[in-house]
């Protein structure tokens, strides 16, 4: 073998090899695998020709290209630092997330240059319109309303991106350092006012529950004191009771002895030992020793008794 036929084997062999890696090359360029959640965007001849979904797809080789190829999974970007100034003139360095989600791959290709910071810039516009119509407590109480005011306004525009906005959430704000100061002031006092109104509060209740215990003791004693009393009188009354129907048991019983023989005279007899002994009883009232003017009067006294109840006796005879 001559070296020219080797020449011309070496040149087809090359050849051969050319082409088979020309046709894999130009086979390996019109295969694409998307991945799962992704949709990519084709062009044929720079004109849009369809979206490819997650799986394989074979493209024609230099008439077909792939653009890009959107991640369609939610996004969250982060939303620079801003200056906003509220109502009331003060300066707040606020900055923020936007969550937000491509929901058509071909307007999020051509219905803007770069979705992502229009949506960035719409998103700080926004929140600089929202703040600047609130005062600055406002602005830390109602967030939630700032951030439905952001999302609403900026999900609205993007639809013509091709952009679902998801949610708006604020990082941090920060006021100037006098006016954190004031805060904190404002804050310290607060607690104090608090701290006050507690301790009132406990003076108020520890005096409410002393008149109430002095008021329960009282009413106690009185129950008592109203208790002993009544006790005292049903004692009384009972005793009053007693001595009255032994009195009327005794008039009784002498009533009875009246009616019988011989009693008025034992009646009589009784009554002038009562006389005699009542009289000597009266004479020594308060160490005084009364006599009558006439002592020899005493016996003929006693006589006088005897011969009235002797008399009496003699007539019921």
């Amino acid at each position: 073998m001559n070296v020219q036929a080797l020449n011309d084997i070496i040149i087809q062999y090359g050849l051969i090899i050319v082409i088979v890696v020309f046709l894999i090359f130009f086979i390996r360029s019109g295969i694409i695998i998307i991945p799962q959640e992704r949709v990519g965007i084709v062009e044929r001849l720079g004109k849009y020709n369809k979206s490819l979904f997650p799986g394989l797809h074979f493209l024609i080789p230099f008439i077909d290209r792939l653009v890009v190829i959107h991640d369609m999974r939610e996004v969250p970007t982060t939303v620079p630092e801003q200056v906003c100034i509220t109502k009331d003139n003060t300066q707040l360095a606020i900055d923020g997330v936007v969550y937000f989600q491509i929901s058509d791959a071909k307007l999020a290709t051509y219905g803007t240059n770069n979705f992502m910071t229009a949506i960035i810039q719409l998103s700080q516009t926004t929140l600089r319109s929202v703040i600047g119509k609130m005062e600055l407590d406002k602005t830390f109480e109602e967030r939630e309303e700032i951030n439905r005011h952001v999302v609403s306004a900026v999900d609205q525009a993007s639809l013509n991106w091709g952009v679902k906005v998801l949610r708006y959430e604020i990082k941090n704000i920060q006021p100037p350092q006098h006016i954190i100061n004031a805060m904190q002031e404002q804050i310290t006092a607060e607690r104090e006012k608090r701290a006050k109104i507690a301790r009132s509060e406990g003076d108020k209740q520890e005096k409410i529950n002393l008149a109430e215990g002095d008021r329960n003791s009282a009413i106690a004693r009185s129950e008592g004191e109203k208790q002993s009393l009544i006790n005292n009188a049903t004692g009384q009354a009972q005793a009053i009771l007693s001595i009255a129907e032994a009195n009327a048991s005794a008039i009784k019983m002498i009533a009875q002895a009246i009616m019988l023989e011989g009693g008025d005279l034992a009646v009589n007899q009784k009554l002038a030992e009562q006389y005699i002994s009542q009289f000597g009883n009266l004479a020594k009232t308060n160490n005084t020793i009364i006599l009558p003017t006439d002592l020899a009067n005493i016996s003929g006294f006693i006589a006088s008794a005897l011969a009235t109840i002797k008399t009496r006796a003699n007539d019921k005879k």
